[in-house]
C-alpha cells in the first residue's frame, strides 16, 4: 500500500490503540501479551524490493514485490541479498503475498483479483485464479491456503481448486483487528503483519484469537527509513532450523531474530 492511505493508516492507529490498551474492566479477556525480539543476524536486503511476500525454502528466500510496473517474484541468496531468479509480473499488476504449495509458487494480487501459480524451479507460469476482493497476503497450513484481504478476516481456500472453504474473523482483547497483510505459517500460528505498524500478530488460526504481539519497534533505526511507505512487511519461518526472518518495504536489511519473554 502507498502513502495515499494515511486515512486508513489513522483509522488503524486508533483501533490499536484501544485493542493494546491496558487492563479493561475485570469481565473483559486477559491482555494479550508482547513479545520483544533478539536481533541474532542481520543481512543485506535489496533496497529496491517493496516487499509484499516472503518465504523460506531450500535454503533461500522466496520474496514477492509490489508496485504496478515493478512487482516480481523472486529467489534470494540470503547471506548476499541477491536475487538469483526472478520473473517479473504484468505491468498493470500490483503483487502482493506469495507462498509456496508442493512444486508450486502461488502469488496474490492487489486490487487485480489475480493469482499466478508458478513453477517453484523454473518459475514458468501454471495457471491463474481469480477471487473476490482484494489480496494481500498469503500462506499455509498442511491443508489449506490462507489469504488476507485487508480486513479482520482470513480465507481459508482449498489449494488445489482455490474455492473459498471457511473465513474466520481476527479477533485481540474481543475487538476485530484488521489491516492484516503478510502473512506466514509458524509452528501452527499464523504470523501477520499488521500494515503500518511495527507489530505482529500471532493467530490462533481455529478461533482468531490474538495469542500474543511482537513488537518490533527500533528494529530498522529512523535513520535507515525513507518515508511512510517503508513498512515491516515480509516474514519467512526455517522450520528445520526454526530460524525467523522479517523486513520491509524498502528495507535494505533483512533480520534474523528470536522473541523474548512477554512484558
Amino acid at each position: 500500500m502507498s502513502s495515499l492511505f494515511d486515512s486508513r493508516r489513522r483509522a488503524l492507529l486508533a483501533t490499536l490503540a484501544g485493542t493494546l490498551a491496558a487492563p479493561m474492566a475485570s469481565a473483559a479477556p486477559a491482555a494479550v501479551p508482547v513479545h520483544g525480539y533478539k536481533v541474532v543476524h542481520s543481512y543485506p536486503h535489496d533496497p529496491d524490493a517493496f516487499t509484499q511476500g516472503l518465504f523460506f525454502h531450500d535454503g533461500f528466500l522466496f520474496e514477492g514485490t509490489g508496485l504496478r510496473g515493478r512487482s516480481s517474484i523472486r529467489k534470494v541468496d540470503i547471506e548476499t541479498g541477491r536475487v538469483l531468479q526472478a520473473v517479473e509480473l504484468p505491468p498493470e499488476v500490483f503483487g502482493e503475498g506469495i507462498t509456496q504449495w508442493g512444486d508450486r509458487i502461488i502469488g496474490i494480487s492487489w486490487q487485480e483479483g489475480t493469482a499466478f501459480v508458478l513453477d517453484l524451479k523454473s518459475f514458468k507460469l501454471w495457471r491463474k485464479f481469480n477471487y473476490p476482493g482484494e489480496g494481500w497476503g498469503i500462506t499455509h497450513n498442511e491443508r489449506e491456503l490462507i489469504m488476507s484481504d485487508g480486513t479482520a478476516e482470513l480465507r481459508f481456500l482449498d489449494p488445489l481448486t482455490f474455492k473459498e472453504l471457511k473465513r474466520v474473523r481476527v479477533t485481540a482483547g474481543g475487538r476485530p483487528v484488521d489491516q492484516l497483510n503478510e502473512l506466514e505459517w509458524v509452528n501452527g500460528q499464523v504470523f501477520a503483519n499488521i500494515w503500518q505498524t511495527d507489530r505482529i500478530a500471532r493467530i490462533d488460526p481455529r478461533t482468531g484469537n490474538v495469542v500474543g504481539w511482537i513488537d518490533l519497534t527500533g528494529l530498522l533505526p529512523a535513520n535507515q527509513r525513507t518515508g511512510n511507505d517503508d513498512v515491516l512487511n515480509g516474514i519467512a519461518y526455517d522450520a528445520a532450523k526454526k530460524r525467523l526472518f522479517v523486513t520491509g518495504k524498502l528495507w535494505p536489511r533483512l533480520f534474523e531474530i528470536e522473541l523474548t519473554a512477554p512484558r
